[in-house]
């Protein structure tokens, strides 16, 4: 029987019995050996949300079991997937990507988190060697100033805390800052994408106030509360007199994957999208397979046999590290 984890009320985990269903002629299926827990995302359902509610959006399994028309995937491989917090993860194998030959899967998992930005980084109007300003040095936007830095994006990373200042630089981040510095000459309308990571409100009204000139300010971080008492009028003012272009960072904007014009499927749609959420998930996979995205000594691994006490840990701030993951071996 497989297992999962259920948020059942505020502040409350537990790991219950999980429904399966048949394999399909394209789907795999097989345990779950790491699942990544998104700290901002999960730790907000957990403090309220419709219960019951099953978190989680990254898995790392091993094949068991493959549908008839699988093709390419055999038994013992392993699989990045968009699972939850389960035992046992089932997947058409359109969205499923072979991990890199020796990459450690509590880093692979990662990559599901750097995907998140990855869609800026498709979508933006902003071009390499472009000033841009990530603001917020938590999970995704660590990992935003790498996937910009390594793209050839001039990155500057905002974080008011020493500790996460602290790890940026050590990863390679030279340019960080406590605070986003609008009136400086060297950043004042020379910024050509601010990605707010922080979903606090002062730094996308910064944003706003130091773009240049139809300069982006991208949404990426949610803003689950108000931090301070400013207007809406001080945005809008931004906005309006900067001619800056303030919009979501929607991760979900591009298609899951590419689907090519064929005549006899033409009702059932296509898109010949030259990017898609798995394209992404593949780049930041390569991207931590090659080291181009450091997360050694960064990531907490941990056992899920007992949910209840990482949540716990992380809501009391006693995992310290960016990453945790939830090792499912015992379950």
């Amino acid at each position: 029987m497989a297992r999962e984890i259920v948020f059942t009320g505020v502040g409350k985990v537990e790991l219950r019995d999980a429904s399966s269903i048949p394999l399909g002629l394209t789907e795999v299926r097989g345990p779950t050996r790491v699942t990544l827990i998104s700290p901002g995302t999960e730790l907000a359902w957990l403090n309220g949300g419709t219960y019951p509610l099953r978190p989680g959006y990254a898995a790392v399994f091993e094949v068991e079991e493959s549908g008839a028309d699988v093709s390419g995937i055999v038994k013992g491989d392993l699989l990045l997937c968009m699972g939850a917090h389960r035992s046992v993860q089932q997947f058409d194998q359109r969205y499923v990507l072979k991990l890199p030959m020796g990459l450690p899967l509590e880093q692979a998992v990662v990559a599901r988190l750097a995907a998140v930005s990855v869609t800026t980084l498709m979508t933006t109007t902003a071009r390499p060697h472009d000033k841009v300003l990530v603001c917020g040095a938590g999970p995704v936007g660590y990992l935003a100033a790498h996937l910009f830095r390594n793209a050839g994006y001039q990155v500057t990373l905002v974080e008011p805390n020493e500790q996460r200042q602290a790890i940026a630089r050590q990863s390679g981040i030279a340019n960080v800052l406590p605070s986003v510095p609008v009136g400086d000459p060297q950043y004042d309308g020379q910024v050509a994408l601010v990605i707010d990571c922080s979903g606090h409100e002062q730094a996308v009204i910064d944003g706003c106030k130091i773009v240049r000139k139809r300069g982006e300010v991208v949404l990426v971080g949610v803003p689950w509360k108000a931090h301070t008492a400013l207007l809406a009028h001080e945005v809008m003012q931004a906005v309006f007199f900067k001619f800056a272009v303030l919009r979501s960072g929607w991760e979900w904007e591009v298609p899951i994957s590419s689907r090519g014009f064929v005549w006899e499927e033409l009702y059932e749609g296509y898109n010949n999208a030259a990017h898609s959420t798995m394209s992404g998930l593949q780049l930041a996979l390569d991207w931590i397979a090659t080291g181009k995205i450091p997360l050694h000594g960064l990531i907490t691994t941990v056992g899920a046999e007992t949910p209840q006490a990482v949540y716990d840990a992380l809501l009391k701030g006693e995992i310290s590290k960016p990453f945790a993951v939830l090792d499912w071996a015992k379950v």
